[in-house]
């Protein structure tokens, strides 16, 4: 790990100028994705600032009856907030799903939108990757892709994002709220993150130098009904292989009223159906049409030599979270 400066501020508008003046200086909040590849060589910054002192750590209730969460709240905290359990359960068991304890106790919001993929050949700087380095090449294509994207990847690169939590804020409409030197902005999490295509390596929309504040979720009565469902590896904490985040609202006649449904694990972002959700608004609450929906959705896919499961993998588990949603619906 190479030297490095570190320089803790207390306000947004002097954390903004620091990074301006620095242009190798990096945000620090919990540090549990970022010290990570510091130590790995991936990220080299010649200062850290820490914002984790920043007055962006409250949940609060927004004008028109949604949520805003601070970018310094911990996971933790999130995920324990009695608000975020009544109305958005699906984002309080994402983010119990996403990490250790301790790695909640640390992390916070902001942090957990900015994580960069867990790809081997990533993290690996004695490997070429185009996210990395770009024009290196991506040997996860014809290597070990277990792991990997089957939706919107592109021949430069294959890898996942690993957030959980951005998964389920993805299903309700989260916008993400940033300041700059020119001033305050947001961008829907559907804009936040970009397409792979042949940059890779820039990942988000984020201007330059912008400090993340907040998370505003809006008002969704659907989500009140909704559940996150992870597929890992192993029982204990490890990165999703696939998952789920579902809210549903049926009517007294068995129709869908309303649908929220987003994939983790598959994409370079969290990947929001709107496919599926289309077909499914209207119709019947059933589980063979949750798997036709999963099917149309899934039907994008591009799986690698490895990685075909997933579709059958994400098909079930769309078409089960669905079923089990509905099943509580008709109590």
């Amino acid at each position: 790990m190479k030297e490095f400066g570190y320089q803790r501020v207390l306000d947004v508008p002097g954390a903004v100028a620091l990074l301006g003046a620095e242009p190798d200086a990096r945000y620090l909040g919990g540090g549990t994705n970022l010290v990570d590849l510091m130590k790995t060589g991936v990220e080299r910054p010649g200062l850290l600032i820490d914002v984790r002192e920043l007055p962006l750590d409250r949940i609060e209730e927004t004008d028109d009856g949604g949520l805003h969460i601070g970018a310094t709240v911990t996971n933790s905290d999130l995920a324990a907030h009695p608000e975020v359990r009544r109305r958005y359960p699906a984002l309080a068991q994402a983010v119990l799903a996403g990490a250790s304890g301790q790695l909640r106790n640390m992390a916070t919001v902001g942090g957990n939108l900015l994580q960069r993929t867990r790809c081997g050949y990533f993290t690996d700087t004695a490997k070429p990757c185009n996210k990395r380095v770009p024009g290196s090449g991506c040997p996860a294509i014809e290597g070990e892709h277990r792991n990997h994207a089957i939706l919107g990847a592109s021949a430069h690169c294959v890898a996942t994002h690993p957030s959980d939590m951005g998964v389920a804020l993805s299903a309700f409409d989260a916008v993400v709220t940033y300041e700059t030197a020119d001033g305050p902005g947001e961008l829907p999490l559907s804009e936040f993150y970009l397409p792979v295509g042949d940059t890779p390596h820039l990942e988000t929309a984020l201007p330059a130098g912008a400090l993340i504040t907040g998370v505003t979720l809006p008002p969704a009565p659907v989500a009140a009904v909704s559940r996150y469902r992870k597929v890992r590896e192993r029982a204990s904490y490890a990165f999703a292989i696939g998952s789920v985040a579902a809210a549903l609202d049926v009517q007294e006649d068995g129709t869908v009223r309303d649908v929220r449904l987003a994939f983790g694990a598959v994409a370079s972002r969290p990947w929001r159906a709107l496919e599926a959700e289309r077909l499914l608004t209207g119709g019947p609450a059933t589980a063979e049409a949750f798997a036709a929906a999963a099917d149309a959705e899934l039907a994008a896919a591009e799986p690698l030599r490895d990685n075909g499961y997933k579709v059958t993998l994400m098909r079930n588990l769309v078409t089960a979270v669905l079923t089990e949603l509905a099943e509580e619906a008709a109590r």
